[in-house]
C-alpha cells in the first residue's frame, strides 16, 4: 500500500521560487520563521500566536512551537514561529526573525541566527555585546520608550515588538489591526484601542528605519482558503466534541491540560459536562460510571496521573465498559520535565492495565489525525465495549497548525450493540462469536446485570469457577480478533524504490515529511510509514512493507520504543536510528542530515 508523497515544494535548503531579487540580494517572499522570547509575564504567548495568526490571515502555512519551564512566573519562555506558502509540518533549526525582550534570549538563541537573520531588542535595556552574537543584522529600539510615548503599560512592549517585525517585513497593517481587536475584543474597547496604537508605533519606527535591511516580506496570497490555526489538543477536544462526547473529567496535568481548558469553554454550547476531578483516580472513576451509564465520555492526563488511573482502567477492561483516555505524554520518570516533550511512554501504554483484556491504543501524529482519531476512538470504546487510549505528546498537544476545517459530515456516530427495548432473559456478558455482547442502559427494564470488577459468568455473577474463567477471558479475546476486521492499516508515503524507509509514530510525522521534501528535491528518495494504530498491531501489514528494506527509525526516546514493539511483533531489526531524548522535538534538519549520512551523499 502506497499515498503520494509530500506535496509542499517548500525547502529551507534550497530555495524555491518565492525568491525574489532586490538590489542584488534575494528576497525571501511568504517564507518566515520567527522567534520571540523573554521572561514569563512578557506576553510570549500572546505575542507569538498573533504572529501565527497573522501569517494564516493572508493565506500562509503555519507551524508554530512553544518552549517554557514549569514556573508559574520567571524562566526562559520561547514562542517559534514558521510560516511559508506550501504545508509546514515542524519548526526549524533556524530563524530569520528573533525578537528579545529580555538580555538571555540573545545568548541562547544565538546560535539559531543566519548572516540575514533579523534581531529587535530594546536599546536602553539590552546590551549585546553581552551576548553570544556573531550572526544577524541588530534592529534595536527603545521599545519601552515608545509604549510610554502612546501611554501603553510596559507589558505592552510585546505587541510593539512584534509589530516592528511585521513593519521590516512590509506586513499589511490593517489585517494586524484586525487580528489585535479580534484578539483583545472580549475586554474594553480601550484596551484594544491601546494596543492598535502601540503597534502602530512600533510599526512606522521600525520600517522606516529597518524596513530597507529586510530581505523578507510577508505578503497576501491571492484567493487562499481561509484555514484553523489550532493546536493538537484543541483539535482532539473538536474531534471529540463531533464524534458526540457528552462527559469529560480531567485533573489538570501538563500538557494535558488543554483539553480541559478547551472543553470547559465550550460545554454549554454543546451540551456536554466538564468536570475538574480532585486527582486522577477520582477522574477515571467519575469517565467510567458516565461510560457505564451511556453517556460518551473521555479524560486526560499525562504519564504519572495515567498511573493512577491503571486499576481503574483494568477494571473497564473486565467490567467492558467503553471509555476512551488521553495520555499526553512528558519526559518522565516521576515528575520528569513536565512542560517539554517526550515518546517515552509508549512501551508503558501498551502494557498498562494489570492482567489481560483487550487493549486498543491510537496514536495521532498531527492535528487532523487529533480530530479524526478522537471520533474513531469514542466509537470504537462503545462499538467494542473496551476503555481504548489516545497517546499524544506534548509537541504535538500545545503547537499550532493550519488546518483545513475538517468535512464534518463524513463524521459517523456508531454507538455498537446496545439493546433499548426490554430484552427476554438478558445476559450482560453474552458469549458471543465476536466478544460482544449486548448492552443495556440503565432504565431499559429488564436490563439488569451485575457490574463489577470481579470475573463473572454471563449474568455478570461472581464466579472462580474455571471453565466459566476461561470463556470470558476468550470471549473478550475476540473483541481485538474483531477490531482487526476493521482496524486501519498504514500505508507507505513517498516516491516508489525509495532507498530508505523512515519509520515514526506519534508527532514526529511533521519532522519526518518535511524532511522528506527537502531530500526529494536534492535528489535522494526516502518514504514514510507512520503508525497511527498501535495496539493491535498490524503485524502483517507492517511486516510487508518493511522486509527487505533499509530503514530508519525516528523517535523521542532513548529505547526506540515503537523498535521494540516491531520487533517484537514481526521479528524486524530496525538497525538506524534517530532517537532524541533531551526534552526537545525531533527537527527536520535532524531527519535529512541521518538519511543523506545514510545515502553516503548518493543519490
Amino acid at each position: 500500500m502506497r499515498s503520494d508523497g509530500p506535496s509542499s515544494n517548500d525547502d529551507m535548503r534550497s530555495g524555491d521560487s518565492r525568491q525574489r531579487k532586490r538590489g542584488g540580494a534575494f528576497l525571501a517572499v511568504n517564507r518566515i520563521s520567527l522567534r520571540i522570547g523573554g521572561e514569563a509575564g512578557y506576553g510570549i504567548m500572546q505575542a507569538g500566536l498573533m504572529f501565527s495568526k497573522c501569517c494564516s490571515r493572508i493565506g500562509l502555512h503555519v507551524f508554530d512551537y512553544t518552549e517554557y519551564p514549569s514556573l508559574i512566573r520567571g524562566g526562559h519562555n520561547t514562542y517559534q514561529v514558521r510560516a511559508e506558502e506550501g504545508p509546514v509540518n515542524s519548526h526549524l533549526r533556524t530563524v530569520d526573525v528573533l525578537i528579545a525582550l529580555d538580555e538571555p534570549t540573545l545568548t541562547l538563541h544565538a546560535d539559531e541566527l543566519k548572516d540575514d537573520s533579523l534581531i529587535i531588542y530594546d536599546e536602553k535595556a539590552i546590551h549585546p555585546e553581552h551576548s553570544r552574537l556573531k550572526r544577524g543584522i541588530r534592529c534595536p529600539m527603545p521599545l519601552k520608550e515608545l509604549v510610554a510615548e502612546v501611554g501603553g503599560p510596559e507589558i505592552m512592549q510585546n505587541t510593539l515588538a512584534l509589530a516592528a517585525a511585521l513593519g521590516i517585513v512590509d506586513y499589511p497593517f490593517a489585517v494586524f489591526e484586525g487580528i489585535i481587536r479580534d484578539s483583545f475584543g472580549e475586554k474594553k474597547q480601550e484596551v484594544a484601542d491601546q494596543n492598535v496604537a502601540v503597534a502602530r508605533k512600533g510599526y512606522d519606527y521600525a520600517k522606516e528605519r529597518y524596513g530597507h535591511h529586510s530581505h523578507y516580506r510577508l505578503t497576501p496570497v491571492a484567493d487562499a482558503p481561509k484555514r484553523m490555526v489550532i493546536t493538537g489538543n484543541e483539535a482532539l477536544a473538536l474531534g471529540a466534541v463531533k464524534g458526540g462526547l457528552k462527559f469529560y473529567a480531567a485533573y489538570p496535568m501538563t500538557p494535558s491540560s488543554s483539553i480541559l481548558h478547551t472543553l470547559a469553554a465550550w460545554q454549554e454550547r454543546h451540551g456536554i459536562v466538564v468536570k475538574q476531578g480532585e486527582d486522577e483516580i477520582g477522574v477515571v472513576n467519575m469517565a467510567m460510571g458516565a461510560g457505564y451509564a451511556g453517556v460518551r465520555s473521555m479524560c486526560a492526563t499525562s504519564g504519572g496521573g495515567f498511573a493512577l488511573m491503571n486499576e481503574t482502567y483494568a477494571m473497564a477492561g473486565i467490567a467492558e465498559i467503553p471509555i476512551v483516555i488521553c495520555e499526553v505524554q512528558r519526559p518522565g520518570p516521576a515528575s520528569g520535565m513536565p512542560t517539554w516533550t517526550d515518546q517515552g511512554d509508549l512501551q508503558y501504554v501498551l502494557h498498562a492495565g494489570h492482567g489481560e483484556f483487550p487493549r486498543i491504543v491510537l496514536a495521532p501524529g498531527d492535528v487532523e489525525e487529533c480530530f479524526w482519531l478522537a471520533v474513531e476512538a469514542l466509537n470504537t470504546a462503545e462499538q467494542f465495549q473496551t476503555p481504548v487510549i489516545i497517546i499524544s505528546d506534548k509537541y504535538l498537544a500545545e503547537s499550532h497548525r493550519t488546518m483545513d476545517p475538517p468535512d464534518v459530515s463524513k463524521v459517523r456516530i456508531e454507538r455498537g450493540r446496545i439493546v433499548r427495548e426490554e430484552p427476554q432473559h438478558y445476559l450482560r456478558y453474552e458469549n458471543t462469536a465476536d466478544g460482544i455482547s449486548p448492552r443495556t442502559l440503565p432504565g431499559v427494564p429488564a436490563g439488569f446485570h451485575l457490574c463489577n470488577s470481579y470475573e463473572h459468568d454471563e449474568f455478570g455473577w461472581t464466579t472462580e469457577e474455571a471453565a466459566l474463567r476461561n470463556r470470558q477471558v476468550e470471549k473478550r479475546a475476540r473483541k481485538l480478533e474483531s477490531y482487526r476486521k476493521e482496524q486501519l492499516q498504514p500505508a507507505l508515503v513517498g516516491p516508489e524504490q525509495a532507498a530508505v524507509t523512515i519509520v515514526s509514530w506519534g508527532s514526529t510525522k511533521g519532522p519526518v515529511r518535511d524532511a522528506m521534501a527537502w531530500l526529494a528535491k536534492d535528489g535522494y528518495a526516502a518514504e514514510h510509514l507512520h503508525l497511527t494504530h498501535l495496539s493491535p498491531f498490524p503485524s502483517a501489514t507492517v511486516t510487508k512493507l518493511l522486509e527487505g528494506k533499509r530503514t530508519l527509525l525516528v523517535e523521542n526516546n532513548s529505547l526506540g520504543q515503537l523498535g521494540i514493539l516491531i520487533r517484537a511483533e514481526t521479528g524486524i531489526v530496525l538497525q538506524e536510528r534517530l532517537l532524541r531524548y533531551d526534552g526537545r522535538p525531533i527537527e527536520p534538519e535532524q531527519v535529512y542530515d541521518k538519511v543523506r549520512a545514510m545515502l553516503g551523499g548518493s543519490r
